[in-house]
């Protein structure tokens, strides 16, 4: 017995063909009983019981001839039974419906010398002939057919509580799935750190390790890498100065100073690798400050607009202040700007701060060639370029939206992108007010 409930409790598959196999015999033993109390019934009404028969003669005197039609309708309903009374001159029912066709019925055999039973579709039927008088007596039909939709109607209550535990008992048994699908929702989202919890012992629970299994592996390898890559970005840096300080001592021309771009660039995207690493999740580490938003954005944007012309800002009167971290805002604003006028075919570059629901709203907005729709999905992530024919003095590395975006993200606010293709594009960075 202990080897079987252990099994049952490891066996998800087990349990549920339990849960289906005890439904279906719970419902064939409700359609039984349904159907043989149904059945019982119907023999009651088909079968005139010994008491009636051996008491005909006392009912007939009660109802008395010429016939006492109250003592009649009094004797029908106390014995759920329906009388007809006829003669020559008159016929009288204590059922106006008439269910049986009592001129149809046919002779079976003799009770008492004026007495006889008939029948008529299998249901017997008590004839007495008396001064002139018939007399014709059957059950009613009124009990059957109540007592039949109780039996019903029963039925079908039982059946639906019956579902209703499955459907109860079957949605508890799937609640560990809901669980793993919220997970591994979590994981794809780059939650590495979040583990599915159980402490199921069936298929679900040895899910649940192997996904929790999954996401260790995942962390450990996306964390070597990382690791790894700021190694290797932290000691690119002695080469690349080593570099800066020989180029100082060639003479001037064009080879220096193309070669002081080259590895100004390589700088800088070691220093934008670098800083995509911090700004994750299990690296970020703020320096953060209040600020007046409004005036913090117009002062970077002033600086950006007397270098690169046709830029308009535009910031409330009543300032906020909010917490931040002012060289990584800084970056992500002149890198927003950066592309704005980049792409923006020398047309007005607007930006808009504005507060909503304790939040801080940066627009950026540019009115030039825009993005297509099938690149704006992924043109945050890492090393994506919308055309990759572009070189990188026009294009870049494809760093500066994947920075701004780890760069709100770590503000605990968002960069919503709009773009229409040949109309331009608006960047939008949303902030709340205190980290």
């Amino acid at each position: 017995m202990t080897t079987l409930v252990q099994y049952i409790r490891k066996s998800l598959f087990f349990r549920l063909l339990a849960i289906f196999g005890i439904t279906v015999v719970l419902f064939l033993i409700i359609i039984l009983i349904s159907l043989q109390s149904i059945g019982d019934d119907s023999e009651t009404i088909e079968t005139i019981p010994d008491y009636f028969t051996r008491h005909v003669e006392s009912i007939i005197e009660d109802i008395g001839t010429p016939p006492n039609l109250s003592n009649a309708m009094r004797l029908a309903s106390e014995l759920s039974w329906t009388i007809n009374i006829r003669n020559p001159i008159m016929e009288w029912s204590s059922d106006a419906q008439n269910r049986l066709d009592v001129d149809s019925s046919e002779y079976q055999e003799s009770l008492t010398p004026d007495a006889e039973m008939r029948t008529i579709n299998g249901e017997d039927i008590i004839r007495v002939e008396r001064d002139g008088y018939d007399f014709y007596m059957y059950r009613s039909a009124q009990e059957e057919g109540l007592y039949n939709y109780f039996v019903l109607y029963t039925a079908l209550a039982l059946a639906a509580l019956i579902l209703f535990l499955n459907y109860f008992m079957v949605n508890k048994m799937l609640n560990p799935v809901r669980l793993l699908k919220q997970g591994a929702e979590r994981i794809r989202q780059g939650d590495l750190s979040f583990r599915v919890k159980s402490n199921l012992q069936d298929e679900l629970g040895e899910l649940t390790e192997s996904i929790n299994h999954m996401a260790d592996s995942l962390q450990s390898m996306l964390e070597a890498k990382r690791q790894l890559l700021m190694a290797i970005s932290h000691e690119l840096r002695t080469p690349i100065t080593k570099a800066k300080l020989r180029m100082e001592f060639m003479p001037e021309s064009d080879e220096k100073e193309q070669l002081k771009e080259d590895i100004n660039e390589i700088d800088l995207l070691i220093s934008d690798l670098l800083e995509a690493e911090r700004l994750n999740n299990d690296h970020s580490a703020l320096v953060s400050e209040y600020v007046l938003l409004g005036n913090f954005v117009r002062s970077i944007t002033e600086s950006f607009k007397s270098n690169n012309g046709a830029i308009e800002i535009e910031t409330p009167v009543n300032d906020l202040e909010f917490e931040i971290d002012k060289l990584r805002i800084r970056l992500l604003i002149t890198n927003l700007l950066n592309n704005a006028v980049r792409h923006g075919k020398g047309n007005l570059v607007t930006v808009r701060v504005s507060f909503s629901s304790d939040r801080g709203i940066i627009e950026v907005k540019d009115n030039g060639e825009g993005i297509a729709e099938e690149h704006i999905s992924q043109i945050t992530e890492p090393f994506y370029r919308a055309d990759s024919a572009r070189q990188r003095n026009t294009g870049g590395f494809g760093l500066g939206l994947y920075l701004c975006r780890l760069i709100a993200q770590a503000h605990g606010g968002e960069m919503i992108i709009v773009s229409q293709e040949g109309q331009g594009t608006q960047i939008t960075v949303n902030l709340p007010r205190n980290l």
